[in-house]
């Protein structure tokens, strides 16, 4: 998946005022990914494309045992937790980032050719939801439209800068669907997602900061009553 991996990001913000900002829960959302493909730039971990590998894009992932096995997500969201948790002073905001991290890999359970693994060994698992289409794109659509909306309807601000983001996602997300599709592997593939990311990272990192959770304004209003 692509924007379905923000789906966790936006739920957890909309969950609890302690969870951290937005623009820190999708890096959070991404940080699998952001640490695969630039591990793919220096030859840590690779991936070819193979045109016709899956219905929906041509990317086999042969190697990324430290990004996408479980464990390895486990890792990673263990690091990034105790990162938030340092920065914010909340355990409860640590929590938040790093199930948020590991949610990248069921997530891509889904989707994924049998390409991921427990603990960077064999066996391989996913679903393969990329050779259905029908059921892969309405189901990415809908995780994370519910999650949009569920972030909006516990937050509070001004609605213009969340709908600019969703509106550049689903752009985003379109161009993965339908643009052309490589035919040989180059590094501009894993330059244009880093890019991808860090516009959408920037983005939620904005809107993070126009809006509050309804509780968290319930209480400071509550206070200033007072």
């Amino acid at each position: 998946m692509y924007i379905g991996h923000f789906a966790p990001a936006f739920v957890a913000a909309g969950t609890s005022p302690e969870a951290p900002r937005l623009g820190t829960l999708f890096v959070a959302a991404q940080l699998v990914d952001l640490a695969f493909f630039s591990f793919a730039i220096f030859g840590v971990e690779h991936m070819r494309v193979v045109p016709g590998i899956t219905a929906m894009n041509p990317m086999d992932l042969y190697d990324m045992p430290y990004t996408h096995s479980l464990l390895g997500a486990a890792l990673w969201g263990l690091g990034f937790g105790v990162i938030v948790w340092t920065a914010l002073r909340s355990l409860t905001a640590g929590i938040w980032a790093a199930l948020v991290v590991v949610s990248h890999w069921f997530v891509d359970l889904l989707v994924h050719r049998p390409d991921l693994t427990l603990a960077g060994e064999p066996p391989k698992l996913g679903f393969g939801l990329w050779d259905w289409p029908m059921v892969a794109i309405p189901l990415e659509l809908a995780l994370t439209g519910a999650a949009f909306w569920f972030y909006l309807r516990n937050t509070r601000g001004p609605v213009g800068p969340p709908l600019i983001l969703f509106g550049v996602m689903l752009l985003f997300q379109a161009i993965n669907w339908f643009g052309p599709q490589p035919t040989v592997y180059g590094i501009e593939m894993p330059l244009t997602a880093l890019f991808s990311y860090a516009v959408l990272i920037a983005l939620a990192r904005w809107v993070g900061t126009t809006r509050r959770h309804r509780r968290a304004a319930g209480l400071a209003m509550g206070g200033y009553r007072r």
